[in-house]
């Protein structure tokens, strides 16, 4: 009888991994920083389910769509001056403690690791909360490298923090692969000349993220044992 052998579908030299979507639920600590934000402006509170559809894009996108109650709403300058700061201090307290690691993630990182694969965390969250959190729920020893929303100038869906890692492992970016959850992720991917493999339940502000074609879809990061090898 012939023995079927599974040919992996992706073969990088290096894998990049977005945080928020991705590897943490992290909406819980932000809606709570949110809502602690609109009490001292005096506003009313927010939704999770709506918080979790503004993420992605940084906290001042975040910010500004709490303050307006809308994905894309724009809030008067002077009020956006007042609230960021409020916002800043009250996701430092919130930060890490309602998060949690998506199932999965664990097995996929161990997955990853075991094909000795260097791995990244590409993420638009800034380093002040982005190092925090993945001390927090134990992934930080996972990476090798850390490239927060304010490491360089530019961020996703800029190509620039892939080009930039895959510069640091010394890779070049079509044999690099990116796994996210939204079009920013797919965004940047496609132009820096990455493979992307998108999260089904991540963030992309109520869209499925099929609609972006990336080059694969899962459910739990256990299905890359299917596709990533070397």
């Amino acid at each position: 009888m012939s023995q079927t052998t599974t040919v992996a579908r992706f073969k990088p030299r290096m894998v990049l991994f977005d945080l928020d979507g991705t590897l943490i639920d992290s909406v819980p600590d932000l809606h709570v920083a949110v809502n602690a934000m609109q009490a001292e402006l005096g506003n009313p509170e927010r939704r999770q389910a709506d918080v979790r559809d503004w993420v992605g894009n940084g906290i001042e996108r975040l910010v500004e769509r709490a303050l307006t109650n809308s994905l894309d709403g724009k809030p008067d300058p002077a009020v956006f001056d007042e609230a960021m700061p409020l916002f800043r201090r009250a996701y430092a307290e919130s930060n890490g403690k309602h998060s949690k690691v998506f199932d999965g993630v664990i097995e996929g990182l161990d997955f990853v690791q075991a094909l000795g694969l260097p791995i990244g965390c590409v993420t638009n969250k800034v380093e002040t909360f982005t190092l925090p959190l993945l001390e927090q729920t134990g992934l930080k020893d996972y990476f090798e490298v850390v490239i927060s929303g304010d490491t360089l100038s530019l961020k996703k869906p800029d190509p620039a923090p892939l080009i930039y890692s895959a510069g640091w492992f010394h890779v070049h970016p079509s044999e690099a692969l990116m796994i996210g959850d939204s079009v920013s992720d797919v965004k940047a991917a496609r132009a820096a000349d990455f493979s992307i493999i998108c999260m089904s339940y991540g963030y992309n502000h109520g869209e499925d993220i099929r609609n972006y074609d990336p080059d694969a879809v899962i459910d739990s990061m256990t299905e890359l044992a299917g596709l990533v090898g070397r």
